[in-house]
């Protein structure tokens, strides 16, 4: 699903809503998750899941070609973990179509 369905799915789902506002409103909240992310704050969406920001200390890789050794910055990489009701709703197996 883009971001331009999930717009579509939400103005579909509420008539009052015209696509315009839906969009505003899914501009919005993308941008607050990332926003607090950027700033190292943890995101969880009770049944859905949880966004947080994991650390990745500094490390010497090798390049796969030459063997040669890398050093490799340390980062910070987002990460979602999802949460029980969702897994449960992923794991449930799809009915097979005649």
């Amino acid at each position: 699903m883009t971001r331009s369905d999930l717009v579509d799915a939400l103005a579909e789902r509420f008539s009052q809503l015209a696509h315009r506002d839906a969009e505003q409103a899914v501009r919005t909240m993308l941008d607050a998750m990332g926003e607090a992310m950027v700033k190292g704050h943890r995101i969880e969406i009770r049944g859905f899941g949880s966004f947080t920001v994991n650390h990745r200390p500094a490390r010497i890789g090798r390049n796969p070609r030459s063997g040669e050794r890398v050093d490799i910055p340390e980062k910070r990489v987002p990460h979602f973990k999802p949460g029980k009701g969702l897994r449960v709703a992923v794991d449930i197996p799809a009915q097979d179509s005649p």
